[in-house]
């Protein structure tokens, strides 16, 4: 079995059966059918923003010393995760939009990325709707086959 079937495997429970809540089925069915055309449109509006923030990135690294010792490494580091994350969730969208097992995979390793993303950035607000989305993805896997 693959390490992220293991992983996959070991987080179930807790976002589904020993979750603190249940999202209901009419909003799981909701979230399904609409939710490829979310994440195209989203795909859309985050391109060129990350885009102009790696341009922007690239442009200010020889002063990012001043930032602090680490700032321009969590920088890159971020870049780079926000990249893979795009990717996959690019991958995605044709098992979204078919509901084929893939296409939930695809944004289940996006949305671990992101969580990482918000952890490394120290980011709060981010790693809570991290994990509240990965839950909603974890009680709609039985709709990809």
């Amino acid at each position: 079995m693959a390490q992220s079937a293991i992983l996959e495997s070991e987080l179930a429970p807790y976002f589904t059966t020993k979750a603190p809540f249940q999202f209901p089925v009419n909003f799981r069915e909701g979230f399904v059918k609409y939710w490829p055309i979310v994440t195209l449109v989203l795909l859309i509006l985050s391109a060129p923003a990350l885009l102009a923030f790696l341009g922007i990135g690239a442009a200010l690294m020889p002063v990012s010393f001043l930032g602090g010792a680490g700032a321009g490494f969590t920088y890159t580091v971020s870049m780079v995760l926000a990249l893979i994350g795009l990717v996959l969730s690019i991958l995605a969208l044709p098992g979204l939009f078919n509901r084929k097992r893939q296409g939930w995979v695809f944004s289940y390793y996006a949305q671990l990325i992101s969580i990482l993303t918000s952890i490394l950035s120290l980011s709060l607000f981010g790693i809570l709707l991290g994990l509240l989305f990965l839950m909603l993805l974890f009680q709609v896997r039985e709709y990809y086959t």
